[in-house]
């Protein structure tokens, strides 16, 4: 008889603030009696919702059930920065540039903006939470200059357009005279990713699948032709297990010593009243990228997003115990204030009214984990600091994987090897951690 138990569950630090923005609901159902199913889903955020709602596309009237942990949107789904991004955006190059595959990636994240965007049209979300708009990496010095040239000229090898922002043009936008210039791309995605996820799993809700909050599995286990998934109320009797955990797939003991655990920061202000609004200047919404990847991200967002806010977010650290610590928020507080304050002068001192910590799970490889475990056990998870698009495409692909069925998604992640094994524990933090840090003070103008 196999089991899988889980020997954590995640824990989350600071407040989930892009659904504290929003209006308050009603938590959703707690799984509390024994049920046969169809399919389970362990995981509520992208990839768990969109493995849900392809499996309700090719699977018409299956009996679906999807199990989160905590509270849907309070976790990692909520706790991003809300870029749904179509271009290359490898979190451990200088400049972005991708690993050889790039026209491939592309085309599949647009498959996963697309598949969000008919959703969004089919449940009736709300649009200012899936705008289409697109972002900038913005450039506080020369050698972000640099990297933007040297992205601009990968993405004319590839063909995707591109526009150049000079100093006037950023400050138009931001009000801010931080930023030199920026490099602007039309395909990103700019969510409100906690109102995405409610609107996403309230049309399925009303599709008929039964989401269940506040139900975390602590295991699973194989019974004959079936798994038996445990909560701490009730059971769930299946054929099919779709496992969309993202790094806590090494919670169940998968994967171990081969995923990357790191946790990166944000903050955001309170809302921003009228007179403070026309002191800080620029666009009410917009989205920027740092040009090297270890700096700054920082977005404005609406009253149709949650409020006349900014979002600052940097930091990051490793952590293999899937926690981050009280030090390394305090540490990230001071960072993003500082950095805050630097672009917007005329804001300094602001008190930010959230601060939180996201967990992401990255690869050496930078490779995914999509692949069936065990007899009717499957995983959409690892998305490598792409949350939104990566983790739709592995929840896509999981359940197609899990149904039988082929595609473009199934052929892209099923070809890839496993994440390589890393150095131990201890070694691969002090090591890792080291490395960040150097990174980080070397893009700290960023």
């Amino acid at each position: 008889m196999t089991r899988y138990t889980a020997r954590q569950l995640p824990r989350h630090l600071g407040s989930a603030a892009w659904d504290a923005i929003l209006p308050s609901r009603p938590a959703g159902p707690v799984l509390e009696e024994d049920q046969s199913v169809d399919f389970v889903i362990v995981g509520g955020g992208f990839a768990g919702l969109a493995a849900a709602r392809r499996l309700t596309q090719l699977v018409p009237n299956s009996r679906i059930a999807v199990l989160e942990a905590g509270q849907l949107a309070e976790g990692a789904a909520g706790r991003n920065s809300g870029f749904m991004i179509d271009l290359p955006h490898e979190l451990t190059s200088d400049d972005y540039a991708g690993m050889g595959d790039d026209r491939a990636l592309i085309s599949l994240n647009r498959k996963a903006q697309t598949f969000a965007q008919e959703a969004v049209q089919a449940f009736g979300i709300n649009p200012a939470f899936f705008d289409p708009s697109g972002k900038i990496n913005g450039a506080g010095g020369p050698a972000a200059e640099a990297h933007n040239l040297s992205y601009a000229r990968h993405l004319e090898d590839l063909g995707e357009a591109y526009e150049i922002l000079d100093a006037a043009q950023m400050k138009e936008l931001t009000g801010s005279t931080y930023y030199h210039s920026g490099l602007y791309t039309p395909g990103t995605v700019l969510l409100q990713p906690a109102g995405f996820i409610r609107g996403m799993a309230d049309g399925l809700r009303a599709d008929g699948v039964s989401i269940y909050e506040k139900s975390p599995v602590t295991s699973f286990t194989q019974q004959r032709q079936s798994w038996r998934v445990q909560t701490p109320k009730a059971t769930l009797s299946t054929g099919r297990v779709i496992l969309t955990v993202n790094g806590h797939l090494e919670s169940f003991g998968l994967a171990q010593g081969r995923l990357m655990h790191l946790f990166l920061f944000a903050t955001m202000t309170p809302r921003l009243d009228e007179s403070v609004g026309k002191k800080l200047g620029g666009k009410s919404r917009w989205g920027i990228t740092p040009s090297d990847p270890m700096g700054t991200t920082v977005r404005r967002i609406d009253t149709a997003q949650g409020g006349d806010r900014i979002v600052t977010r940097t930091c990051a650290v490793l952590r293999s115990g899937m926690v981050a610590k009280t030090a390394d928020m305090r540490r990230a507080s001071r960072t993003m204030q500082r950095k805050f304050d630097s672009r917007f002068p005329q804001l300094a001192g602001m008190q930010m009214e959230h601060t939180w910590a996201g967990h992401l799970c990255l690869t050496s490889n930078a490779n995914a984990h999509m692949q069936e475990i065990d007899m009717g056990v499957f995983s959409g998870c690892v998305q490598n600091g792409l949350g939104t698009a990566r983790g739709t495409l592995t929840g896509i692909g999981a359940a197609e994987m899990a149904c039988g069925q082929k595609s473009d998604i199934t052929r892209h992640f099923g070809a890839q090897v496993m994440p390589k094994p890393l150095p131990p524990k201890t070694f691969r933090d002090m090591g890792a951690n080291a490395v960040i840090r150097f990174k980080e003070w070397r893009a700290k103008s960023e």
